[in-house]
């Protein structure tokens, strides 16, 4: 199920994660955390914030309605947000309120052919690489990479089925019989810190962190641009 196709139908809906900031969660964030195992507050606050100035120029894959993308918009006022989505998300992101500094690509691919080269200072996903098989993982961060500057930083939710087997599928929301299900077959697909890493260093990513330890489910791989 986690192919290009799969993940153009899948999310036609656009994907919400709550309201991002706010001490108390509303339900849709709530409902999240409980199966994440942790703070959407407290994922911005240490592993989106630190890597954001005022006049970042930010790409975010998989945009969805917006959650995190206007939270990010908060903190660069100065600086932009580009957006890549397999959806036409500028319907739920309204891009024309932000005068020129939220651009959305709705593309059909992974070849990130949009996106200017040696541009962007951080790039960012939640709730993305977790329902992409590995292979397609591969490609997007090798496409990508150009796209970043030197010294760029990556920052990405990912499935970690390691976490996932100490945290309990039933409590993280995964159906136990994906275990007996190839990759095509699911949409929480098979990775682990060991195998993120060792494919982002292969690309040419320098890895910072296999995992923040910011939610008990799954990783979030700190990565960055070397010279």
């Amino acid at each position: 199920m986690p192919t290009s196709n799969w993940l153009k139908q899948e999310f036609h809906y656009g994907y919400d994660s709550g309201n991002i900031l706010t001490p108390i969660p509303n339900l849709t964030r709530w409902r999240e955390e409980r199966r994440i195992g942790g703070s959407y507050r407290n994922v911005f606050l240490k592993a989106i914030k630190p890597y954001l100035q005022e006049n970042s120029r930010v790409l975010e894959l998989g945009a969805g309605l917006g959650a995190w993308s206007r939270t990010i918009l908060q903190y660069i006022p100065q600086g932009s947000l580009h957006t890549i989505d397999y959806q036409d998300v500028s319907e739920w992101l309204k891009p024309n309120q932000y005068e020129g500094r939220l651009i959305c690509h709705q593309v059909n691919d992974n070849s990130a052919s949009c996106l200017p080269e040696n541009y962007f200072d951080f790039f960012w996903s939640m709730g993305v690489l977790c329902h992409n098989n590995v292979g397609d993982i591969e490609e997007i961060l090798k496409n990508i990479l150009s796209k970043m500057k030197v010294g760029g930083f990556a920052v990405h939710q990912y499935s970690d089925w390691e976490k996932l087997e100490k945290y309990g599928w039933k409590r993280g929301g995964v159906p136990l019989e994906f275990k007996q299900k190839p990759d095509d077959e699911i949409w929480w697909v098979r990775n682990n810190q060991s195998t993120m890493s060792a494919l982002a260093e292969s690309l040419g990513w320098e890895v910072i962190s296999p995992d923040l330890n910011l939610v008990k489910r799954d990783s979030i791989i700190v990565l960055k641009r070397g010279e």
